[in-house]
């Protein structure tokens, strides 16, 4: 593996930072509001799953109140 020198090195990360596309602040908003949404979605998901499980659980050892 051929070694690089710090010069070369910083001057690669200029050359792939400048290929680099950001989004826009419409996009990064969209997208964030997404990502709430999936969030709550898959909590309530996996809220729902927990309940089951545990009454599911409770039923088969008979430890229910």
């Amino acid at each position: 593996m051929a070694r690089t020198t710090p010069a070369d090195f910083f001057r690669q990360v200029r050359r792939e930072a400048s290929k680099v596309t950001w989004p826009t602040p419409k996009e990064a908003g969209i997208t964030s509001v997404m990502v709430f949404i999936m969030v709550t979605i898959m909590a309530v998901f996996f809220l729902g799953v927990d309940f089951l499980l545990g009454a599911g659980i409770e039923w088969l050892l008979g430890t229910g109140a």
